[in-house]
C-alpha cells in the first residue's frame, strides 16, 4: 500500500542492507543518524530518539486541543451562553473541527495542515467575541482563544520536521 493510501502519518523507511545504514552507503560504513539529530551524534543517542518522542506529544497536544474546542463550540452554543435562550444554529460552527478530529487523531499531516488553517478563524472569533460579548460568553472566547493557539502550536510542532526534510530532499535531489 502507498503512502497516499494510507494518509502519510509517517514517513516510510527505505530497505537497508544494515540496520540504519544508509541504501547507497558501503556496508561497512557506520550506520546514519536520523535527520532530525545533530550530525554529530550517533543514533541511538537520546537527541535522535528525542524528537521522535517530542512529535508524539505535539500531535497528541493538537488532538487534545481540538477535541476541547470542538466541546467548547458544542456547548457554548447550545447550553453555556448561547446568543438565543434554547440554543442557536451556530452549534454547526462545531463541525468542522469533528470532522478534523479522525485525521488529527492518526496524525496524517494534511489533515493537521487544513486543521491548522481551519482553527485561525476559530481564533479570530474567539477574540472578537472574548472582546464584545457579555459575561460568561467573552470568558468563553478567551477559551477558545487558548484552545486555537494551543492547537496551532502543536499542529506546528508536528509538521515542521517533515516539511523540513522534504525541502531537505527536494534540494538535494536537484
Amino acid at each position: 500500500m502507498n503512502a497516499s493510501a494510507r494518509g502519510a502519518t509517517e514517513p516510510e523507511a527505505e530497505p537497508a542492507t544494515q540496520p540504519g545504514a544508509q541504501p547507497d552507503s558501503p556496508p561497512d560504513s557506520p550506520p546514519a543518524a536520523p535527520a532530525d539529530s545533530p550530525p554529530d551524534s550517533p543514533p541511538d543517542s537520546p537527541a535522535a530518539v528525542q524528537p521522535v518522542a517530542q512529535r508524539r506529544g505535539a500531535a497528541l497536544g493538537a488532538f487534545a486541543a481540538l477535541a476541547a474546542l470542538t466541546l467548547l463550540c458544542v456547548a457554548w452554543e447550545w447550553r453555556l451562553a448561547p446568543l438565543r435562550p434554547g440554543g442557536s444554529a451556530l452549534v454547526l460552527k462545531a463541525v468542522p473541527l469533528a470532522i478534523a478530529l479522525p485525521g488529527v487523531l492518526r496524525r496524517r499531516l494534511y489533515t493537521l495542515q487544513w486543521a491548522a488553517m481551519l482553527v485561525l478563524l476559530y481564533f479570530a472569533e474567539g477574540i472578537v467575541r472574548g472582546m464584545t460579548d457579555p459575561a460568561p460568553g467573552n470568558r468563553l472566547g478567551w477559551v477558545e482563544v487558548a484552545l486555537s493557539l494551543g492547537f496551532f502550536a502543536c499542529a506546528l510542532a508536528y509538521v515542521a520536521p517533515y516539511k523540513r526534510a522534504a525541502r531537505r530532499a527536494r534540494r538535494e535531489s536537484s
